[in-house]
C-alpha cells in the first residue's frame, strides 16, 4: 500500500497538535507501509515542501489553496505513478486531499484535529479566509472515504457539525505519545535558564496563545493559587494582537497583584519542555475546545499531574482523580460572567489542591505516564490508521 500524508506542518516545523500527530505517526506508518509526505512551508528532509506564496499578495486561506494545488501536481509527477490513499491533514490540506482524490479516482481518508464551526474566533485571524477554510473542510469531509476523529468527543463533533456524514464512515483512533521522548527528566538546567525554582510547586502551562487553549483563564484563576505556588507559562505564537494585548495586560496585573509568575513568550525545544513538566507539580490546561489534547498527554508522559478542563477528548485522557482533575466548563455558557468565574475558581481549587498535596500529586503523576504506555502508543495507533486505511479502499472500490 503506498499512501501520501497531506499536511501543512511537518518536522522540525510544528506549531500545534496536527503536526506532532503527523510527526510521530508517519515514522510508524513507514514501518507498515510505503509513506509520501506533502507539506507546507520550507523544504525539509524526509517531505516535498510547498510554499504558501500564491497568489502573491492574496489572503492567507487562499494562498494555502495555491499550495493545496502544488501537492496534486507534485503527486501527479512522482516518477512510480499516483499513490494508493491519500491522506489529509487539517483544512490546510483538505481542499487538496479532496482534489486528489478525484483527480486520481484515489480513496481520501480525513483526520479531523479540530473543526471549524467550533473556531469561530479564527474569523479575527482570517477574515473571509475563515469561510474559505470551513467550505474546504466541510467539502471534504463530506466527499471522504473516512473520516478519523481523535477522540470519542471528536467524532460526536464531527457528527453534530456535518450531519450529512455517514456515521459508518467516521472512526475514532485516538492521538498518542511517544514516552521515550516524554519522560521524567531530572535535569535543571532549563529550569535555571528560566528562573523556575525547583524546590518550590508550580503549575506550568505549554501552548499557543489562542482563544482555544483557555490561556486567559488560567492567567485570572492565578489570583487565587496559594502565594507560594509558581505559574510558568510557555507561551508564544499569538493568533491575533488583540489576544496577545489581552494576554500581556493580564499578565502585567497578576505579576503586579501577586508575582511568582514566569512568563517564556517564546516556543521552547522540546528537550527544555519536557524538563520544565518533569519538575512541575501540575499541569495545567484551560482549554475551552480540545478534540483531544496531546499536550496533556505530554505532561502525563512526564509523569506530572493535570488539571484540565473537561472539554471534548480531554476525559477521554486525563482520568478525574487517578490522572489528574477535571474541572467542568461549558462552551454555551462563555459569554456568561458567573459561568467563566467558576471555571477559573475550578482551576485555581484544584491546581492549589495539588500542590498542598504533593505526595498526592506525585501519585497521579505516576498513574499518568502509566495510562500513556498502556493506552497511547504510536505503534498500536498506525496499526489503527492502517485499518482504516483498507476500509476507506474498500468503500472506494464500492466493496
Amino acid at each position: 500500500m503506498s499512501i501520501s500524508i497531506l499536511t501543512r506542518e511537518y518536522p522540525p516545523a510544528i506549531y500545534g497538535g496536527a503536526g506532532v500527530h503527523v510527526g510521530q505517526l508517519v515514522p510508524q506508518l513507514r514501518r507498515l507501509a510505503s509513506v509520501d509526505v506533502q507539506c507546507m512551508g520550507e523544504p525539509r528532509e524526509g517531505a516535498t515542501a510547498h510554499a504558501e506564496d500564491y497568489p502573491a499578495g492574496a489572503n492567507a486561506a487562499l494562498r494555502v489553496f495555491g499550495a493545496d494545488l502544488s501537492m496534486i501536481a507534485a503527486l501527479d509527477r512522482r516518477p512510480d505513478g499516483p499513490v494508493d490513499l491519500v491522506h489529509s491533514h487539517t483544512w490546510y490540506a483538505n481542499l487538496a486531499g479532496q482534489l486528489a482524490s478525484l483527480y486520481f479516482d484515489i480513496p481520501h481518508v480525513v483526520t479531523a484535529h479540530s473543526l471549524e464551526p467550533h473556531r469561530p474566533w479564527k474569523a479575527e485571524q482570517l477574515g473571509g479566509g475563515y469561510r474559505l477554510s470551513s467550505w474546504a473542510e466541510h467539502t471534504a469531509f463530506a466527499g471522504a472515504d473516512a473520516v478519523i476523529a481523535v477522540s470519542s468527543g471528536m467524532r460526536r463533533d464531527v457528527l453534530d457539525s456535518y450531519d450529512d456524514l455517514d456515521p459508518d464512515r467516521v472512526h475514532v483512533v485516538r492521538n498518542g505519545i511517544d514516552t521515550d521522548e516524554f519522560r521524567p527528566d531530572l535535569d535543571l538546567d532549563a529550569l535555571d535558564r528560566y528562573g523556575i525554582d525547583p524546590d518550590q510547586p508550580y503549575a506550568v502551562f505549554v501552548g499557543r496563545i489562542t482563544r482555544q487553549k483557555g490561556l486567559i483563564h488560567l492567567v485570572r484563576a492565578a489570583e487565587r493559587l496559594d502565594p507560594g505556588t509558581q505559574l510558568v507559562l510557555l507561551a508564544g505564537a499569538p493568533d491575533t494582537p488583540e489576544i496577545a494585548q489581552q494576554i500581556s495586560d493580564a499578565f502585567a496585573q497578576l505579576q503586579q497583584s501577586r508575582g511568582n509568575v514566569i512568563w517564556v513568550e517564546k516556543m521552547l525545544p522540546r528537550g527544555e519542555v519536557r524538563q520544565i513538566l518533569s519538575h512541575a507539580t501540575v499541569f495545567c490546561c484551560p482549554s475551552v475546545y480540545e478534540p483531544l489534547g496531546i499536550v496533556n498527554l505530554e505532561a502525563m508522559a512526564c509523569q506530572t499531574a493535570v488539571v484540565a478542563s473537561a472539554v471534548g477528548g480531554i476525559p477521554e485522557v486525563v482520568v478525574d482523580g487517578e490522572t489528574g482533575y477535571l474541572v467542568d466548563y461549558d462552551p454555551a455558557q462563555a459569554d456568561d460572567p458567573a459561568a467563566v468565574a467558576a471555571f477559573e475558581q475550578g482551576l485555581a481549587d484544584k491546581i492549589n489542591e495539588l500542590t498542598r498535596d504533593r505526595e498526592r500529586a506525585a501519585a497521579f503523576g505516576r498513574a499518568g505516564r502509566q495510562r500513556c504506555i498502556d493506552e497511547f502508543s504510536w505503534s498500536k495507533i498506525a496499526a489503527e490508521t492502517i485499518a482504516v486505511y483498507r476500509r476507506a479502499i474498500d468503500i472506494h472500490r464500492g466493496s
